[in-house]
């Protein structure tokens, strides 16, 4: 288990979630609809898969919201 920031909450997270992508699907996000930043720098949509969570990393989820 490694230890990770999230939207700014230190976050346990268990062997099943390894990667950006991972954690997309465990928090039930749509994906056309957020915007990652991994460690200050924004995450390409592709990359999210293949970017491996490392102990002390920092993510920021955005969502879309619409409105007028």
């Amino acid at each position: 288990m490694i230890t990770v920031k999230i939207n700014g909450k230190v976050t346990n997270i268990g062997q099943d979630v390894r990667t950006v992508w991972d954690v997309i699907q465990k928090e039930g996000l749509t994906p056309d609809e957020v915007v990652v930043e991994y460690n200050l720098q924004v995450l390409p949509r592709d990359s999210w898969g293949i970017t491996n969570l490392k102990e002390g990393d920092s993510l920021e989820i955005l969502s879309f919201v619409g409105g007028g």
